[in-house]
């Protein structure tokens, strides 16, 4: 009788651990095919124009960015998909979707509307790209995809090497200056400011996000120059994020 025991419990064991290991290596699998299939977005975009205009620039001499894709395919493939978010040298490179019926549609989904667990960039569903502060949501990923860097900005070495976000939608690109990072609840009323009453209500809003950064930037928004917020998990608790928002140079 013991043995029979120890054979059953035995036998369940090498069961678990037998599936355990399946789930793992088909976990591992299925992320790699959506990096996959995001580096595939990534080459149908890609186009030939990566230099900057030089030409009507302003007397400054100052360089207005000009379009490094071609997104027409991806809203050819999918209406959903708005624009593209990049940070360079980073790996915040992806497509940017929008659902307002469907606020979360993209977040356990890829770009084709399956199963992923990575899911899209998408802008929060409220949002209006004309907004004062857009927000734009990703996951932080274990792979290190995804909005996995923007958790760096924790530390400000990080913030001095990727100062920059750039934003493409099919209006053009804008490139926005980091000028705070900051931890915070996924209830904070920053989520909820997307456009300023007037000029009072914008400074009020910023100098309060901006007293509450992690360090200091250097860089203060203008008002009347729209605001750009990148929003991820961090920490322990499922409710805690981490920001980076920028300002439209």
């Amino acid at each position: 009788m013991r043995k029979n025991i120890i054979f059953v419990l035995l036998f369940v064991l090498i069961a678990v651990l037998g599936f355990s290991s399946f789930m793992i290596v088909k976990e591992v699998s299925q992320r790699e095919k959506e990096k996959d299939d995001f580096e595939k977005l990534e080459e149908l975009v890609s186009s030939e124009s990566s230099e900057q205009e030089t030409e009507n620039q302003p007397d400054e001499g100052e360089i207005k960015p000009v379009s490094k894709r071609n997104l027409a395919p991806l809203f050819e493939q999918n209406p959903d998909c708005i624009g593209w978010i990049y940070i360079e040298g980073t790996t915040v490179d992806y497509p940017v979707m929008y659902t307002p019926d469907e606020p979360q549609k993209y977040l356990r989904k890829n770009f084709e509307g399956e199963y992923a667990m990575s899911g899209v960039p998408f802008l929060e569903g409220t949002r209006k790209l004309s907004d004062d502060n857009i927000v734009i949501y990703g996951h932080n990923m274990l792979n290190g995809t995804m909005f996995s860097d923007i958790t760096k900005y924790a530390e400000k070495t990080y913030f001095d090497e990727h100062r920059l976000i750039e934003f493409e939608t099919a209006e053009g690109v804008k490139l926005y200056d980091i000028f705070a990072v900051v931890l915070l609840k996924d209830t904070d009323i920053w989520y909820y400011f997307d456009s300023a009453i007037n000029d009072e209500h914008f400074y009020e809003m910023v100098d309060e996000i901006i007293f509450r950064s992690l360090y200091e930037t250097g860089i203060y928004p203008e008002y009347g120059k729209q605001i750009l917020t990148l929003s991820t998990c961090y920490g322990e608790n499922d409710e805690d994020r981490i920001i980076i928002i920028g300002t439209e140079k």
